[in-house]
């Protein structure tokens, strides 16, 4: 017979362990995006303890909805390759743009970071930063709902020695970083410059090359990367974010 008070505290024991896990990593990453999902099972396939924090319920960040909810994705074929180690299927449109259904790239993009051993947590932001000696060196967390509800809740930290900005458009660590630690960016103007308007072209080249520091201890990948950076953004085709995320994942392993 199954006991209800059984499997509450099966959830809890259980959750309470992942928390306890997760209070000292090698990489945090906020944001369950396609580039902070492919960063995360690089990552994990490269023995860094790594967690993933996601404020929403669902990860996938704008991977779902496809193109104004016509769920297919496009892909150039520089991303072609690395999708393939996820297994996802692809058919080719024209020349070098391939299709994939974006439900069964979120599910694989999340199931390979899962299985490589990276820790997931959704409901879960981050609300600000740790940052000792000029360096970002962990993150400050909350639930989400609190935030939400504008509760009064005062939250949890987690030590890390890298700490990944994947929050997509909002860049939101990076917003925290340049309000309040009085570190400066590695931008022009030591600033977030501010996403530009589509042009995906050019914003699936620049996403690879701004993924990189920022700051001491805090990196930039996916549209985030494309935000702080002041470059355009791409719409759904989603090969830049695939690169970028294994980029960071590599630029990361070499340090760490």
């Amino acid at each position: 017979m199954l006991e209800e008070t059984i499997i509450s505290q099966a959830i809890i024991d259980s959750y309470q362990k992942k928390l306890v896990s997760i209070l000292d990593v090698d990489v945090a990453i906020v944001g369950a995006g396609p580039s902070g999902l492919v960063a995360a099972f690089y990552l994990a396939k490269n023995k860094k303890k790594v967690v993933v924090f996601e404020k929403k319920l669902s990860i996938g960040g704008g991977m779902w909805g496809g193109g104004m909810m016509f769920n297919e994705i496009v892909v150039q074929k520089e991303a072609h390759k690395i999708l393939n180690e996820f297994s996802i299927n692809m058919r080719k449109y024209k020349d070098e743009y391939y299709l994939a259904s974006s439900v069964e790239a979120v599910c694989s993009l999340g199931f390979h970071a899962a299985q490589a051993g990276a820790t997931i947590i959704n409901g879960v932001l981050a609300e600000d930063v740790m940052v000792k000696n000029k360096k970002v060196c962990g993150l400050v967390i909350n639930w989400s709902a609190v935030n939400a509800a504008g509760l009064h809740v005062d939250p949890l930290t987690i030590k890390a020695k890298i700490v990944v900005d994947s929050s997509g458009h909002p860049c939101e660590v990076m917003k925290v970083v340049e309000r309040k630690s009085g570190l400066r960016l590695n931008t022009k103007t030591g600033k977030i410059l501010g996403e530009k308007s589509m042009w995906a072209d050019k914003a699936e080249k620049t996403v690879v090359g701004n993924t990189k520091e920022v700051c001491p201890g805090l990196y930039a990948c996916g549209m985030a990367a494309n935000a702080v950076f002041g470059a355009p953004r791409m719409g759904p085709i989603f090969g830049g974010m695939i690169i970028s995320g294994k980029k960071v994942a590599e630029l990361i392993s070499q340090r760490i």
